[in-house]
């Protein structure tokens, strides 16, 4: 298990996107119910909410299944492996810090000293340090190494606490606004130039308004083509948008019966991609462009990059998948 990037969008799961509204207000009603009876699911039930300093806790080899595997089923729990002479933690864990109280329950940072836990060092398979895993549900998943930028740890965040919502249910801990370690009240940052529209983008694809939410994101880069957010929301919108209507069986049949035929191939890697079988969607493709030449190839080389912002730059089964696309092409 080696630390890597991760980036959740790397498995696009239409129905889970349809229901992303619905689930999420589920969990939404779930956590509002929790609050009324003054807890927060079965750690929190008898005891209540949860003061702010429970957020960030030191977790040992003894209390890893008590402090993480169980509390995972409650709230996802994230890992920052550290340890006292490390230069690039001291930068990393006060960040990882104010982020988790900032996300106010929805994620809990457990704190793990490698020198005095090398066994848990090795079972994580890290080999340097800052490392960073998430745990939910019992699933563990590697986030990053080293000290990456704060909006990348915020878009992280953000992702794993949406999963934690959608696929399994999480609504996370009730915090006790005025408990121990309660952060002092600050202003709410002023709202980006784009959020409103990045907003209503998401709200769009809740509703399953593909078309609303295709020209949301197409408004946000009219003005900012770099706007990281909302490339990555337009490529995933419009890839739902080509999937919608198709007949998944016609679709396949086609593309076994006519193997260079590159159409057939690219409607059949946009099917792949949104099962979540995102190396096979990659591997068509460049097996097609091995195959093709001139118009057609490119065709398919253009959708393949299109597909690579789905997933996202930092994804290693995108730099996989761009060096054997380069061997192809040259």
């Amino acid at each position: 298990m080696q630390p890597r990037n991760m980036s959740m969008s790397g498995v696009v799961d239409l129905a889970a996107v349809k229901a992303a509204g619905e689930a999420k207000a589920k969990a939404e009603q779930a956590r509002a119910e929790s609050a009324r009876q003054g807890g927060s699911g079965a750690g929190a039930a008898a005891a209540g909410a949860v003061p702010p300093s429970a957020l960030v806790i030191d977790v040992d080899e003894a209390g890893f299944e008590r402090d993480v595997l169980q509390l995972s089923n409650e709230v996802p729990v994230v890992l920052d492996f550290w340890a006292e002479w490390c230069e690039p933690c001291k930068q990393l864990s006060p960040l990882l810090e104010r982020l988790t109280a900032e996300a106010a329950g929805r994620v809990v940072l457990a704190k793990i000293d490698v020198d005095a836990n090398q066994m848990l060092m090795q079972q994580f398979g890290i080999q340097g340090i800052p490392a960073v895993f998430a745990v939910v549900a019992g699933q563990v998943l590697p986030l990053f190494q080293g000290v990456v930028p704060e909006q990348q740890i915020r878009e992280t965040l953000a992702q794993l606490v949406q999963v934690a919502e959608e696929r399994f249910g999480l609504i996370g801990l009730q915090v006790d606004p005025g408990g121990e370690g309660a952060p002092a009240a600050a202003a709410a940052p002023p709202a980006g130039p784009y959020d409103a529209l990045l907003e209503a983008a998401v709200v769009a694809l809740d509703a399953g308004d593909l078309g609303g939410a295709v020209q949301a994101y197409k408004n946000v880069l009219a003005d900012d083509p770099a706007n990281t957010e909302a490339k990555l929301g337009l490529a995933q919108a419009e890839l739902l948008s080509r999937v919608q209507h198709m007949n998944p069986q016609a679709v396949r049949e086609a593309a076994a019966a006519n193997p260079r035929d590159p159409q057939a191939q690219i409607a059949a890697a946009d099917l792949d991609l949104v099962g979540g079988h995102v190396e096979d969607a990659f591997g068509r493709l460049v097996d097609t462009v091995r195959v093709t030449a001139g118009d057609e190839r490119d065709a398919v080389r253009v959708r393949l990059l299109e597909l690579f912002e789905v997933i996202g730059a930092d994804d290693p089964r995108v730099s996989a998948a761009r060096t054997a696309l380069a061997r192809v092409l040259f």
